[in-house]
């Protein structure tokens, strides 16, 4: 097993550091397991990371940290089941590139692959869609490493009951060794964007949304404009965004220039809503045709902090239309614009979209801003919509309001009593959401 050196772990956007007695980096599950029953016997927490993309402290220990970067890798393709199973701590971005080059790819994922399968899915990480939900529902088997060190293998036939709550286990049940995805043939996506006024976007929302597999907007915060994005299957041919457009869309506008706009907005607050106002219309219609992970997924190179809230989906343009009436009566400064996207009911217990049709909004302030104004004011309006927090993002709920908001909270807390009865895996973090 490689390393067990101690030092300050921080995470993607630098608003959660911690410092663990031990880090190590197990290369295989037998590794995994034994870390796990040493630091038992040490008496030590333990916590595994992925690459710190969640801006809560749901990975955040004092204990062992188990770091992911050896155990990664493809396992098994198996052609037949139409399933792909992979180690933990594989990027998502290296299961899209060998997918591609198998001819086969997941059916929905969320908008940046930089994270790990097992911490993306443990945090309930979500594209959009109209019919295909997150990428934790695309799971159809797991493997955990239990407190007591020993292999649990879990599918909708072998421990259903661990598996109804175990695809999105927030890390509280134990550490997840492997993840088996459903995985189906290739298949091309046609994008859409296209700049829509709010008022137009949000009286038209039902309709955009059955009409299309996958929609998207953000909202530009001080104008009344927005950006749409349509991802419908195509029966092709592929046609990518060209070299320079691409890069001046992708790179240059939403990352290069989008830094030097955030920085400015950062240092003079008050030029941010005329900045708003250019930037908003800086962005061009555009169609292009590419396979899935190309067209759902870009890069985010901007850091920032974000909240985000799951709404029933009925209610999510009166939610967004009262975060408009918010920003624009209040002295609140917002450079980075408010994303709106839905999912389909699933079955999984403490899912965002469990037993919904689900719609979020997303809002985010760029690194170093102060945003606890914003994110309460706005966190208020989704309460009040019963919304429920993105499990990896800034919120402030606790396990009394969760056992409220999901209706199946129970089952998973019985289950994590059962399977954790000694916290080996607890942190404050879930201590806050999940009760003692």
């Amino acid at each position: 097993m490689s390393g067990a050196s101690s030092s300050t772990w921080r995470n993607w956007a630098g608003n959660v550091t911690a410092r663990p007695v031990r880090e190590v980096s197990p290369a295989s599950v037998a590794e995994l397991a034994d870390a796990v029953r040493r630091a038992a016997e040490d008496g030590l927490k333990v916590k595994a990371v992925g690459t710190g993309h969640s801006f809560t402290t749901a990975a955040a220990t004092d204990g062992v940290l188990i770091r992911p970067d050896l155990l990664t890798g493809i396992r098994e393709i198996d052609r037949t089941a139409m399933t792909v199973t992979v180690e933990a701590g594989t990027p998502l971005k290296r299961l899209n590139t060998v997918l591609a080059r198998e001819g086969l790819s997941l059916t929905n994922m969320g908008d940046i692959m930089e994270q790990t399968v097992a911490g993306a899915t443990s945090t309930g990480t979500h594209g959009t869609g109209r019919d295909s939900a997150s990428i934790a529902a695309q799971i159809t088997a797991l493997e955990l490493i239990t407190a007591d060190g020993s292999l649990l293998k879990c599918s909708a036939e072998e421990n259903p009951e661990v598996f109804a709550a175990a695809r999105i286990g927030l890390g509280a049940l134990g550490v997840v060794s492997a993840l088996t995805f459903a995985v189906e043939p290739e298949f091309l996506l046609t994008a859409r964007e296209e700049p829509m006024t709010f008022d137009k976007v949000t009286s038209e929302f039902d309709a955009l949304h059955a009409e299309n597999e996958h929609f998207e907007f953000y909202w530009f915060p001080h104008t009344g404009n927005c950006n749409t994005k349509r991802n419908n299957r195509s029966a092709g041919p592929a046609a990518p965004p060209g070299r320079v457009s691409g890069w001046i869309e992708d790179e240059f506008m939403s990352n290069g220039l989008f830094q030097v706009v955030c920085s400015l907005g950062r240092a003079v607050p008050a030029t941010i809503p005329a900045i708003a106002k250019v930037s908003s219309r800086a962005l061009s219609a555009r169609t292009y045709t590419d396979i899935p992970y190309k067209v759902f997924t870009s890069p985010r190179r901007v850091r920032f902090v974000e909240m985000e809230y799951a709404v029933p989906r009925e209610a999510v343009v009166a939610a967004l239309r009262e975060v408009r009436a918010l920003v624009e009566r209040s002295n609140l400064r917002v450079s980075f614009p408010v994303e709106v996207r839905t999912a389909p009911a699933d079955d999984i217990a403490l899912s965002t979209a469990s037993g919904r049709d689900t719609a979020y909004i997303a809002v985010h302030m760029y690194k170093g801003t102060p945003y606890q104004a914003y994110f309460t004011a706005v966190e208020r309006i989704m309460t009040a919509h019963a919304g429920r927090p993105h499990w990896g993002k800034v919120h402030t709920r606790d396990a009394e309001y969760f056992a409220e908001a999901y209706p199946r909270f129970g089952e998973f807390t019985a289950l994590r009593d059962r399977l954790d009865p000694d916290r080996l895996f607890g942190n404050a973090y879930l201590r806050r959401v999940l009760g003692d």
